[in-house]
């Protein structure tokens, strides 16, 4: 998790944003380290940010939101190993993309249910892929995210309490582990 602290130290500033830094230091490492990263986002406004900072600092990267036209030039161009990066909404590129070249997959925010986060990540995590994928998940402690995360690992417990190893429901759900799951 990333921890940050600190104070404002002018306020006639724009307001900025450790985490955004932190992702921009993390891309500029694994850029120059030749891997192929993913990085979602659940939020398009986001996204143009990281767009835009990407942009400054010069890395290459392709792009797939709701707005794409066209999906398949995107995809096309990360796979084929032109971009180092390819920013994707997290409801854009969460189902129906074989991303093999990515070595790295990023989830920059974090999303309430699981199984969404999990799925995107399968995107690397295809028929195809020959080498380890790295994810990391940016939580930014004390706030709702770290809220949002303990709440997700319960989530998963729970879901993984209700089967046995060989595939058979368990009765030990109790009444409070059904509300958290349907909550």
């Amino acid at each position: 998790m990333l921890k940050l602290t600190g104070t404002k130290k002018n306020a006639s500033a724009p307001p900025g944003s450790a985490k955004l830094d932190r992702l921009m230091e993390l891309l500029g490492s694994l850029v120059d380290e030749g891997r192929k990263v993913i990085v979602f986002s659940q939020f398009t406004s986001m996204i143009e940010l990281i767009r835009s900072r990407l942009h400054d600092t010069g890395i290459s990267y392709a792009l797939l939101t709701g707005d794409t036209v066209d999906r398949a030039i995107e995809v096309r161009s990360f796979q084929q190993g032109d971009l180092p990066v390819f920013l994707i909404s997290l409801k854009a590129g969460g189902v129906g993309l074989n991303l093999t070249a990515a070595d790295t997959v990023i989830l920059y925010d974090p999303w309430w249910n699981p199984a969404v986060e999990e799925q995107a990540v399968d995107r690397a995590h295809r028929i195809g892929q020959d080498k380890p994928v790295f994810v990391y998940r940016l939580i930014v402690t004390d706030t709702i995210e770290e809220k949002m995360d303990v709440l997700k690992d319960k989530k998963r417990a729970l879901a993984a309490s209700l089967f046995d190893h060989d595939g058979q429901p368990t009765l030990s759900m109790t009444e409070a582990e059904f509300e958290l799951l349907l909550g």
